[in-house]
């Protein structure tokens, strides 16, 4: 479905909107109390194919923000028509994967010159990028462990490269967020938990290297979700979503999103956050119930 083939469908809403007497806004592009950013494809059933009709379905049920970690491998032509759309629907950019994360292999941790100047390369190209389709923040992923080295040993190296990227990032106003994944997907990795995010970011002391918390991932590696975004809130300048099993929408899995979200928008929170989760049903029908449990669990009438 293109959007132009939705669009009729739009207008079947407004008029049953009015006959009820409610607005259209109401039924159809009243706007979530946050930024939920969701991602290419997550909506294609609805939307169709195209990227912009995908952007513009979105905008129309209400979100507000979009997330794309493939951004850097889309082409010049698309990253600037992406850009365009979103600044057209008042739409923020979340974050995009800045640089190789090598899955099996030590980098940041091991200290070694060529993986840092690869990193570093990376991140110089980011700026590009984050010009480009007016984002802010970029996901930066430690990598592997390296299991010749002590932690301690392998978090100066890490700290170190994040100095040196900070320091390309920072004139730029531009955030790396780094993510800790849990250790049940991705066995090996060196960086899994929230409070050794906090430690490297408070060694790093830069206001372009700040935590991502991955809600699912920490409830995974630590639970305790709440506790530790208060820990750590001074560093978090980003949330993923996901519910625990099975990595779908919120009320799918164990994790009380209506209370997380709550507590997160109490403290003030005015960032995005990504929805780096699939559809727990397929189809059109799945999309929009997954829109649903974000309006469930977003709860906020004011």
């Amino acid at each position: 479905m293109t959007r132009r083939e939705f669009l009729p469908s739009a207008s079947v809403l407004t008029v049953a909107a009015s006959a009820f007497g409610f607005s259209t806004k109401n039924a159809m592009n009243q706007n979530f109390s946050m930024h939920y950013a969701p991602h290419f494809g997550m909506f294609k059933h609805s939307a169709g194919e195209d990227l912009m009709d995908q952007l513009n379905f979105a905008a129309d049920q209400g979100f507000t923000a979009w997330e794309d970690n493939g951004m850097k491998g889309r082409s010049t032509q698309t990253q600037e028509r992406i850009a365009d759309t979103m600044a057209k629907r008042n739409m923020q950019m979340g974050v995009f994967v800045a640089h190789t994360i090598f899955w099996n292999e030590p980098s940041l941790a091991s200290g070694d010159d060529q993986h840092r100047e690869q990193f570093l390369k990376e991140i110089e190209e980011s700026v590009e990028v984050a010009k480009r389709v007016n984002a802010t923040w970029m996901t930066v992923v430690p990598g592997f462990v390296d299991l010749r080295a002590d932690m301690e040993y392998q978090t100066a190296h890490v700290i170190e490269s994040l100095r040196r990227a900070s320091d390309i990032l920072e004139p730029h106003g531009l955030v790396m967020a780094i993510e800790p994944l849990n250790p049940v997907n991705h066995p090996g990795l060196f960086l899994s938990e929230i409070p050794h995010a906090y430690q490297i970011c408070r060694s790093v002391n830069s206001p372009a290297c700040k935590i991502l918390n991955d809600l699912y991932h920490q409830q995974i590696t630590e639970g305790n979700l709440i506790p530790n975004i208060d820990a750590s809130w001074d560093e978090i300048v980003y949330f993923q979503i996901g519910d625990n099993p099975g990595r779908k929408e919120p009320t799918t899995g164990e994790i009380n999103f209506t209370n997380v979200f709550s507590h997160i928008r109490e403290k003030g929170f005015k960032g995005i956050l990504g929805m780096e989760h699939g559809n727990m049903h397929p189809g059109a029908e799945g999309e929009q119930a997954l829109i649903e449990a974000y309006r469930t669990v977003d709860g906020h009438k004011g």
